[in-house]
Formats: structure tokens, C-alpha cells, sequence
């Protein structure tokens, strides 16, 4: 499980912009709600003392135990829905509380989702384009999407799903099998969109029609669209250096309480109110740089494993990234998804550190012999 590894081959770059861009979450988060900048300051610690250790693992060890992970990941999502387990905040039973500790499941199941579907697709590279493999493996994630859904957390859903996209993209999916699978999706997507415009679409809830239809026309609906136009007003009142952390401005919309719960699903506007259009850029591209280094890592990986490993938590990083800063700039509707890194949030932080772990043992096993291979 542990074995000698050469120290020039650790990512120290990728550690280091994964440890800033967490410190400039603390920061804001300090601003935000000082009451929770301690435990998200010992989030990071602990992350990463597990995100050593994790990194000092063979993850070729770690994927021999799919069955286990799988298995694992049913069985949490499951718990949410036991009375007396499951645990409800905002109408969403997205919580297991077991006396005074409580975690959101569906964080750690993101990665451990990478970890099986990186081992499963590894293992069945050779029929991965035929048919019925790519059934099993839509009925595998189907499993503990619908428990997503169920929960309802249809941003994560939406985020785990693009995610096993770009793993079986990347798995080798044959191109004969995506251009029937497009001319498939495109048009169901277009008749989708109109139908949730009419408000009759069947997969959605009351409240989320209400936060597209806010999104689309926010004067029309301005008790759904308000968090949303704060934000973009705030981000906007920042300018070029901001108004500072901790600032006392009476112009600040977080000081007025225009914005419920900044530290979370929010962090970006708190960055971009108090730290400015710099502030953003340094967080966007500290993100950026996060996936390129996983997509390096994964060029350089072994085998398939590992650069499903890579591959899996860059998508994840870029994906949920795209539609936090999106959401709260305005550029997509109202959804509640933490900023990686960045957001308060025990979970979501120490799981993000675990995968970060993951991809750094991809690295410390370069493949020796042969030429890179193209993703």
C-alpha cells in the first residue's frame, strides 16, 4: 500500500494553489460569518494532514476496493432518508446528524463516485463501446443520482453527472457512439428548455421553475431573483480593489444583511464586494490553475486509473467552479453549490482535500516508459 516514492515527483505547485486559494477562503469567510472562520481554519488543517496521507497511498490499492466504495456511497445516500439520521436544513434533507456530528454525504460520494467509476472503467476498458457496458454503467450512476435527487439537490445531481460524462469521454468513449447519443440529447435538451419555460416540465419542483423563471426575467419576479441581484450588485460595487475585508461601509450590502448566507454558496460575492475585480481573478485563476495541474498529472499517469483520477477531479473542480461563480454573477440560476475550496464547509473542504490527495499519488507514479498519450 505504501510505497518508496521519489519527493521531486510531488505536485508541490498544485498543493501550494490548493492551500492559498483555501486561505482566501478563510479569509472572506471570516468576513462573512467570523462565528465559523475557526472551523473551517481546523478544516484545513485536517485536510491536510489527510490529504498527505492520502497522497502517500498506492491508488492502485485504492481502486482494487470499488465494491466497497460503491456499496459505501448507496448506503450514505441512503441514511439521509432514515428518520432520526437524516437531517433537514432549508427543506432539503441533505444531512446525516448522529448526536452533535453531522456531514452532507453527497460531498464525500462525489469523490468516491471518481474513485469507482475511474476503477470500474479501467476495468472494462476493452467493452466500454458496447452497448451493453455503457447501460451498466448509466444504471451504476444512475443508482446514486436518483438518491441526489431525491434528497432534492438537483445542482449536484447536474455536477455529478457532467463529471461521469468526462470520465467515459475519457475512458475512450468511441465517437460513433457520441454523435447518435448528440443528435439524441440536443433536440431533447431544446424541448426541455421549452418546457420549462411553460412551467411543464415533470422532473422539477415548484421553487426551482420559480428560480429559472427569476433568472430569466428578475423584474417579473422579484422576491425569487433578490439574492441573485444583490450579488451581482455587490460583486460590481467592489470595482477594481474592493472595499476590504472586514470593512464597516454603510454601502456594503453584507453589512446591510442583503445576503443570506455569504459564507456559503455566496463566498464569491463576499470576494468580490471586499476584495475586488483583483480578488476575483486571483480565485479564478487559482482554480484554473488546480485543473490544469490535474490535466498535467493525468498525462503523465501510469495507466487509465489514474488518469480517470485526474481527469474526474478536474471536472469536478471546473464543472462546479463554473456554476457557483455563474450562479452568483448572474450568468445561470439560483443554485446552491459551494465554491471548491472556498466555501464554508467542513465536507465539502476535507473531500476536496482527500481527491487532491488522490491526484497527487497519480503523480508520484509518472508513467516511465513511452510517449504521453493524448486524453
Amino acid at each position: 500500500m505504501l510505497k518508496q516514492y521519489n519527493i521531486k515527483n510531488y505536485r508541490f505547485r498544485l498543493v501550494a494553489y490548493v492551500v492559498i486559494l483555501t486561505i482566501i477562503g478563510i479569509l472572506a469567510i471570516g468576513s462573512a460569518k467570523p462565528s465559523v472562520q475557526d472551523n473551517q481554519i481546523m478544516g484545513l488543517i485536517a485536510g491536510l494532514v489527510i490529504m498527505v496521507i492520502v497522497s502517500l497511498i498506492d491508488y492502485s490499492v485504492i481502486l482494487k476496493f470499488r465494491r466497497i466504495w460503491y456499496l459505501m456511497i448507496v448506503v450514505l445516500l441512503g441514511l439521509i432518508f432514515v428518520p432520526g439520521v437524516g437531517y433537514e436544513v432549508n427543506s432539503a434533507t441533505r444531512w446525516i446528524k448522529i448526536g452533535g456530528f453531522q456531514f452532507q454525504p453527497s460531498e464525500l460520494c462525489k469523490i468516491m463516485l471518481i474513485v469507482f467509476f475511474a476503477a470500474f472503467f479501467m476495468r472494462v476498458q476493452e467493452k466500454l463501446n458496447t452497448w451493453q457496458m455503457l447501460l451498466a454503467s448509466v444504471i451504476l450512476a444512475g443508482i446514486p443520482l436518483l438518491l441526489i435527487v431525491k434528497e432534492p439537490d438537483l445542482s449536484t445531481t447536474i455536477i455529478v453527472t457532467l463529471v461521469f460524462i468526462t470520465m467515459l469521454y475519457v475512458a475512450g468513449l468511441s465517437y460513433k457512439i457520441i454523435l447518435p447519443i448528440l443528435a439524441i440529447c440536443i433536440p431533447a435538451a431544446v424541448i426541455s428548455i421549452i418546457l420549462m419555460l411553460r412551467e411543464q416540465f415533470p422532473f422539477l419542483q415548484p421553487y426551482q421553475y420559480s428560480r429559472i423563471l427569476s433568472w430569466l426575467d428578475p423584474d417579473k419576479y422579484p422576491d425569487s431573483s433578490r439574492q441573485q441581484q444583490n450579488s451581482i450588485i455587490a460583486i460590481g460595487s467592489g470595482q477594481l480593489w474592493g472595499k476590504g475585508l472586514n470593512n464597516s461601509s454603510i454601502t456594503s450590502l453584507k453589512n446591510g444583511n442583503y445576503l443570506s448566507e455569504p459564507q456559503t454558496d455566496f463566498i464569491f460575492t463576499i470576494i468580490g464586494e471586499e476584495l475586488g475585480f483583483v480578488g476575483c481573478i486571483i480565485v479564478v485563476i487559482l482554480i484554473m490553475l488546480i485543473v490544469f495541474e490535474c490535466i498535467m498529472i493525468a498525462r503523465k499517469a501510469k495507466d487509465l486509473g489514474g488518469r480517470l483520477l485526474c481527469c474526474g477531479m478536474a471536472a469536478l473542480i471546473g464543472f462546479q467552479s463554473f456554476v457557483n461563480i455563474g450562479v452568483t454573477t448572474g450568468l445561470m440560476p439560483n443554485t446552491g453549490l459551494p465554491l471548491p475550496f472556498v466555501s464554508y464547509g467542513l465536507t465539502s473542504l476535507v473531500s476536496m482535500f482527500i481527491g487532491i490527495g488522490l491526484v497527487l499519488n497519480v503523480g508520484l507514479q509518472p508513467k516511465r516508459y513511452g510517449t504521453i498519450e493524448n486524453l
